[in-house]
Formats: C-alpha cells, structure tokens, sequence
C-alpha cells in the first residue's frame, strides 16, 4: 500500500537470515527476512514500512540517502582495506600501517554518522505512512513508534561501538609507538 501510494513499482522479495531487511537502490528491491515478508505483527508491518521509507527516500532524492548511497562501495572497499593494513602493521611490526587502518576505521565512523539521519527519517516517513494508511490501529502505534525507534537506534549503537573501536585502535597505537 505505501509504495502504491507513492507511485513506486518495486520488487518486494524475501530473503533469508535474521536482520537482513534492507532496501537496495540499486537494484530497486525491498528485501524482507522470512518472518517480516510473512508475519502480519505491528513488528513486521513497522520494519517493513521502514524499508519503504527508505524507498520514498530514494524516490524524491533525499540528500542524505543519495551520499549514503555514493559512499557504500567506497567505504565497504576502504573499510577491507584498512583491517588489513591493520593486520598487516601488527604482523610485521610497521604502525605507520596500523595509523593507516585508523584513519580508515574514522572515514567508515564518518559513513556511520552520516547514516543515522537515513535510517531516522525512513523510521518517521514509516510511522506516518502506517498512521496515514490505516495499517496499524490507534492502540498498535505506541508498538510501531517502539519499533520504528529500535531500528533506528541500532544504528546508534552501531556508530558507539565503532568510536569505541576507534578510541581503542588509537590507544593500542600510541602504547606501541611510545614503547
């Protein structure tokens, strides 16, 4: 109902592993895990209305989508690179390689920093779409907003985990390069 609404003609799919919902705007595909694409629970409706903020999203150009969007393949090639230059620094002994693979945990921090207004505006555009269409009733919403703001809010822990990987990256380099 919500892609309809919005003129958008995708394909919807399931796909397997737990937590593998994603929209790719690549490819134009809503991807569902199993109990997501099957399950008619508030949970299911709100994660799956949340990949559709991410295609409306898509669909009218939002700034931080399209830099998201940009930066994927780059970051995922520089993020490889820089856990091995980090590797590689702690085998041979070379920290100028590992002060490398920091600067590159940073740059993959900034793409996570960057993620975050995606991931909350597809959870409002989400919540407003179900409320607008009728999909949850009055007494499901409170589940939804609850929902909708767990999605969000892994992208959180997700940006606190890597600046504290960050911050121990850079203590194990100034340890070493002190001794």
């Amino acid at each position: 109902m919500i892609l309809k609404k919005h003129g958008l003609d995708l394909y919807v799919v399931e796909t397997s592993g737990e937590l593998s919902d994603h929209y790719d705007p690549s490819r134009k595909v809503i991807k569902l895990s199993k109990d997501i694409y099957s399950l008619n629970a508030v949970s299911s409706v709100s994660v799956a209305a949340h990949e559709c903020g991410h295609a409306i999203q898509d669909q009218e150009g939002y700034k931080f989508m399209r830099i998201r969007t940009t930066l994927v393949p780059i970051v995922n090639f520089i993020s490889y690179m820089g856990y091995i230059a980090m590797i590689v620094s702690l085998i041979a002994g070379a920290m100028s390689y590992f002060a490398i693979g920091i600067v590159i945990v940073f740059a993959t921090l900034i793409f996570q920093l960057i993620t975050l207004p995606v991931e909350f505006d597809a959870s409002r555009r989400a919540l407003f779409e179900l409320q607008d269409l009728n999909i949850v009733s009055l007494d499901e919403i409170e589940g939804s907003k609850k929902v909708l703001k767990a999605a969000a809010f892994t992208y959180v822990a997700g940006l606190l985990a890597s600046l504290l990987q960050l911050l121990r990256l850079v203590l194990l380099f100034t340890r070493n390069r002190d001794n």
